[in-house]
């Protein structure tokens, strides 16, 4: 087959232009990707090969191999790793099929440092273009394990690149980058120089399993190409005692596995020892990734078995409210040949699940305990997701609410565990009181705060959808219930209220009448009308029945797709407010009360505007309140 040219995609040229002519000083990345990419490409051989005793590959001696010639000026990036087909070429380097690619470009753009720019790099999936920030041309020979032809790929990346079938390419992959003209100024950036190319390899792939080894090299003596020499440790780094790695180190293969260019909140190893052997290292990010709330999200560890890899986004060695926390798993006695369904019902890896689980948590309690800035930020970026633990994991429920905080209306600070609470909470008290909402601002300006705020209560703020699910999923706390101050009916008559029963009781039977008229005219919205203990400010306000569900939560479940019937609410009236006042003496003078069939019907929307609803006929709404407000003037 002749070799055939083609055209970049828009983007991909544009990408290749800002790394041709890129200024960014720090240009190592680009080897370090180059190794990463031919990292993987060798454990996807080795994976293929135990899954397929029939492939035709060679896997006695998987390495990459590094060779530099000073006089053309070309660096060599070798693996014999799985390959690449000429279709799987055209697909994968010939263009950038990466919805990020635009976005990955702004980004570059705006990178003012050196650092910023070798983040993003990585985490857009962009290395092998990397290479042309040091390269005037790159050529890429590749075949793939058991096919007989191999590909070439050549460009300068002036917007087009060729391709065309080789017949001498050997299993696996070489990228051949011809280096721009030398520096004489800045040798920094020689990648022909064996101690440049050592300190990158150091530097960035000393963790890599499998060996880099630098061939090629003079021997100083006659002149003959010495042995290759391995540049990296290969000591899976998960296999070190802590006091042998730094946290660079630790930090650099957390960039490796996670595609995240910003260093870990927290490192966690692990070293299970007895009739099951296991190592693990895992990582908790400092930043939570757009996607974690997405069913594409990929969640899992890296899975190796005698330090021989298995596979990526292994879900069964974490339960899903830890998928945010990324690392490695070594074990010692899986079958080589395990599947994601037999991972699910084998004993080891729930065994590990629960061992695993348990130490992030104790290492989130460390955290919390220890270093009080580092556990603000996790919890800022992942407690949204931990609270889901509370309603899926009932073993581990105690420890996850004891490393749980939750904003409080208590304190400068505004947060608050649970036993902190229950320590302050005053005599008489029996009930942990919490509202929820859709954001901060509509829950401090709601009617059902105004007694609590009155009275020096205390109540839990929570604003995270996954709340108005796990307190009903908990219920209790030390013997204490959770209770709504939006649902039900809240008594605080020993909590700071001075009347007396009997002024109660005379209040009730003053307004009796008018609540029962009240809730014949609104008998379409609403199940029950009474008086209120929780308003002091606000004429009235809307409550869910103890046992039904929020607003918010009917809203939840209707996004996903389920019919939630109609629920109708308890509309509360504030005795003290003049406009109840004056609607009550209204109903009692007037015999013919059909005039105030509107003003109850007001008094009802006042209240669900008030807590963040909807009127159920917004234009009659605005047409009665501009009418009230004519007769007015």
């Amino acid at each position: 087959m002749p070799a055939e040219t083609f055209e970049f995609q828009v983007e991909a040229r544009q990408l290749l232009q800002l790394m041709i002519h890129s200024i960014y000083s720090n240009k190592d990345v680009f080897l370090r990707e180059l190794v990463s990419n031919a990292s993987d490409a060798l454990d996807k051989l080795r994976l293929a090969a135990l899954r397929d005793d029939s492939l035709d590959a060679d896997v006695s001696d998987l390495h990459i191999e590094l060779e530099a010639d000073p006089d053309a000026r070309t660096l060599t990036v070798r693996d014999n790793g799985i390959g690449m087909s000429y279709d799987e070429v055209g697909q994968l380097i010939g263009t950038i099929a990466n919805s990020g690619t635009a976005e990955f470009l702004r980004e570059l753009r705006k990178a003012q440092d050196d650092a910023g720019a070798e983040g993003l790099i990585g985490q857009f999936g962009v290395g092998f273009y990397s290479g042309f920030m040091v390269a005037d041309e790159v050529t890429l020979l590749t075949r793939r394990a058991g096919e007989a032809k191999g590909t070439r790929w050549t460009s300068r990346g002036e917007g087009t690149y060729t391709l065309e079938e080789a017949d001498d390419a050997p299993q696996g992959t070489s990228v051949t980058l011809h280096l721009k003209p030398a520096d004489p100024e800045n040798q920094l950036h020689d990648y022909t120089s064996e101690w440049k190319i050592r300190e990158v390899v150091k530097r960035y792939s000393d963790f890599i399993t499998w060996p880099v080894r630098l061939v090629g090299r003079p021997d100083g003596e006659d002149g003959e190409p010495a042995g290759p020499e391995t540049l990296n440790s290969m000591k899976a780094l998960w296999a070190r005692s802590r006091d042998e790695v730094s946290e660079d180190e630790y930090h650099e293969l957390y960039k490796h596995i996670s595609h995240d260019w910003r260093e870990p909140l927290e490192t966690v190893p692990l070293q299970a020892e007895g009739t099951f052997e296991y190592q693990a290292l895992l990582f908790v990010p400092s930043h939570a990734p757009q996607d974690l709330f997405t069913q594409d999200f990929k969640r899992g560890l890296q899975l190796y078995v005698k330090r021989v890899f298995i596979m990526d986004d292994c879900e069964a060695l974490l339960p899903p409210y830890l998928r945010f926390v990324k690392g490695v798993v070594d074990a010692q006695d899986l079958s080589l040949n395990v599947s994601r369904e037999i991972l699910q019902q084998d004993r080891h890896i729930r065994m590990m699940q629960r061992r695993l689980t348990k130490k992030v948590l104790s290492s989130v309690k460390s955290m919390m305990a220890g270093d009080t800035e580092r556990y603000t930020t996790f919890w800022r970026e992942f407690g949204a997701v931990l609270k889901e633990g509370l309603i899926t994991d009932s073993d581990n429920r105690d420890a996850l609410l004891a490393v749980s905080s939750f904003a409080t209306t208590h304190g400068e600070d505004g947060t608050t565990t649970l036993a902190q609470y229950v320590e302050r909470m005053r005599d008489g008290q029996e009930e942990i009181y919490y509202i929820t909402g859709e954001s901060r601002q509509s829950i401090d300006n709601s009617p059902h705060m105004e007694a609590f705020r009155d009275r020096g209560i205390e109540v839990l703020l929570l604003t995270d959808p996954v709340d108005e699910v796990w307190v009903d999923a908990v219920g209790e706390f030390e013997g204490k219930r959770l209770q709504s101050i939006a649902k039900g009916e809240i008594d605080l008559g020993a909590q700071g209220d001075e009347k007396s029963e009997s002024e109660r009781e005379q209040q009730a039977e003053e307004f009796a009448e008018l609540l029962g008229w009240v809730k014949e005219q609104l008998a379409e919205d609403v199940k029950e009308v009474r008086l209120s203990t929780r308003l002091t400010v606000s004429p009235a306000c809307v409550v869910a029945d103890a046992h039904d569900m929020t607003p918010a939560l009917e809203n939840m479940y209707r996004a996903m797709g389920q019919e939630v019937p109609r629920t109708k609410r308890i509309l509360e009236l504030n005795p003290g407010h003049g406009l109840v006042k004056g609607l009550n003496q209204a109903y009692k003078e007037r015999e013919d009360r059909s005039g105030l069939t509107e003003t109850a019907e007001l008094l009802h929307t006042l209240a669900v505007l008030a807590e963040g609803g909807r009127p159920a006929d917004p234009a009659g709404f605005v047409k009665a309140v501009a009418d009230r407000l004519e007769r007015t003037l």
